[in-house]
């Protein structure tokens, strides 16, 4: 039923929330099944791939399945994984360790996600899905029985204190006899839905990294196609989980990247910082020396792994890829994840609708998901993660344990804890004195956020909002030193005074047109006083090759 009179409405069997892996694999493999089934998905970003960050080394295991024949379809996948190599850096070298089997990529592909992406949704689209990029999901709609009945995407033309403009265009409400959300990490309509029906009552909590990456053109006479590396060690200390990557694309491309657990302690820490001065160790700095950077972006990972999946299904849809934490973070891989449980939950879905029986539950989706490798492969890796809460080294030796003698069998399961709760005191934790940024192979925030071609309407609402907002300062200001300004990749927020020789009161000022949509600042807010709601549809980065 249509719940604003200002809004049109349009009726579909399947709305997908999301043109990631997950949620154009889900729509794919609906119309493979059921091809009478109407089918939209829906994209914020101002095209298909436009918010898509990956690494991204990508197992073509659901590919396989889902389109076998795609090498003769022109799927992106250039080029093949060469050799693997597993380093641990310490503050002035490198030693190589034995690469974990985990870690080991043959028959894998160094890709552009996003590229994939829009390939996947060419072939979507072939088979007759609608696909309308740059239209945010704004608000999930449900039925008088509380079933999940679609969503409405985003008013437009609303000028910054909430009010329409001439450009006021109300949104669209989309109704479905199943909605299946797929908007990545910490989705904002699928976290109110995971709320509203308890499904992660039975689960651990979710946990997070926060992955950082650029794109670089390096020296030709230093590019080797298909080289994987990956890191631990500095600059992170060993009570911190983190860890970087180095993948070799063709046309002289390397893709470097950083990821820092959500769960530190140290409020003073900076996750881009230590990108920056990661890239500056002598083991790295050579490979970019010379050469030209020319993306960057940043988004969380849900990182929990088997123990912290919610509930699957609910009334009226389902839930896929990232937006559940279908990712296996031993591996550092989650697009053949996310693309199989959007397989798994179009058969469940196409199951149910052939019965007639739309609005209600897609049962079927969680028992075919713990019958499925995908299970398998997420229930092996799961005491991986979070045996870092112990520290790098012994976290290791537990991993070699796990990974060589128990094969992944251990008869206990390790538990999760919250991230936004372990943040100590600042004034319990060191200061971290991070270098200037040099211009060669370190950079600044703001140049950083040049590259994303992040852009955004300035006149609208503010899309973060704070809960409480003498929070800010009551709070994070007195006793975390603000750590916002720290941990957000794009200097969203910024602590200003009223004083202009630094002095007078303090005010947390939200630099908005910034944000790169990563939602880490919805995630470790000591007290969740953030909460990231979708802007304009079309608004955020511009992800060309990431």
């Amino acid at each position: 039923m249509t719940t604003r009179t200002d809004r049109e409405a349009m009726e579909y069997d399947v709305v997908v929330v999301g043109a990631g892996p997950s949620g154009l694999a889900a729509a794919i493999r609906l119309k493979q099944t059921a091809p009478d089934l109407s089918v939209c998905v829906l994209e914020k970003g101002s095209e298909v791939g436009a918010h898509i960050l990956s690494g991204a080394v990508m197992e073509p295991h659901a590919l396989d399945e889902l389109i076998p024949d795609w090498r003769e379809k022109g799927a992106p996948l250039d080029t093949p994984a060469g050799e693997d190599t597993f380093l641990l850096l310490t503050r002035t070298g490198s030693f190589r360790l034995p690469t974990p089997p985990t870690l080991h990529n043959h028959g894998n592909y160094i890709v552009s996600l996003g590229k994939v992406c829009r390939w996947l949704a060419a072939q979507a689209e072939e088979l007759g899905v609608e696909i309308f990029p740059g239209f945010a999901a704004a608000e999930v709609l449900y039925d008088e029985d509380g079933a999940v009945r679609g969503v409405a995407t985003g008013d437009m033309g609303l000028g910054r204190d909430g009010e329409p403009t001439s450009l006021y265009t109300p949104g669209m409400e989309l109704h479905a006899r199943q909605t299946i959300f797929a908007e990545g990490c910490r989705g904002s309509l699928a976290k109110t839905v995971i709320a509203r029906f308890a499904l992660d009552r039975d689960c651990d909590p979710q946990v997070y990294g926060l992955g950082i990456k650029e794109l670089w053109e390096i020296d030709p006479a230093k590019h080797k196609p298909g080289s994987i590396t990956h890191t631990v060690g500095w600059p992170l200390d060993t009570a911190t989980y983190g860890g970087s990557f180095l993948y070799h694309l063709g046309e002289n491309l390397v893709a470097v990247g950083f990821v820092v657990g959500l769960g530190y302690e140290n409020p003073h820490l900076s996750p881009f910082d230590e990108f920056q001065r990661f890239k500056t160790h002598p083991a790295i700095r050579p490979t970019f020396e010379g050469g030209r950077r020319i993306a960057y972006g940043a988004r969380a990972i849900a990182a929990g792994g088997w123990q912290s999946l919610p509930k699957l299904s609910f009334p009226g849809g389902v839930l896929v890829g990232d937006t559940a934490g279908f990712l296996n973070a031993p591996k550092i891989k989650g697009s053949h994840a996310a693309m199989k449980s959007g397989m798994l939950a179009a058969d469940a879905v196409a199951a149910l609708l052939a019965d007639g029986q739309g609005g209600r539950e897609a049962a079927g989706y969680e028992p075919a998901f713990k019958a499925s490798w995908l299970a398998r492969e997420l229930h092996a890796a799961r005491n991986i993660k979070p045996a870092f809460k112990w520290g790098l080294w012994p976290a290791m030796a537990y991993a070699a344990l796990d990974t060589y003698v128990l094969r992944g069998k251990a008869p206990w399961t390790l538990r999760h804890a919250t991230d936004h709760d372990r943040l100590k005191p600042a004034s319990a934790c060191p200061p971290i004195a991070y270098p200037k940024p040099d211009g060669v192979v370190s950079f600044d925030r703001l140049s950083s956020v040049y590259l994303s071609n992040t852009n955004h309407e300035e006149n609208q609402p503010v899309h973060l909002r704070l809960k409480d907002p003498e929070k800010a300062l009551s709070v994070n200001l007195t006793f975390y030193e603000s750590p916002e300004t720290r941990y957000c990749p794009a200097g969203v927020y910024e602590i200003v005074r009223s004083g202009g020789d630094g002095g007078g009161e303090p005010r947390l000022q939200i630099n908005a047109q910034n944000c790169l949509h990563c939602k880490t600042c919805d995630i470790k807010d000591p007290t969740q006083n953030i909460d990231w709601t979708c802007p304009e549809g079309s608004g955020g980065p511009n992800y060309a090759m990431m």
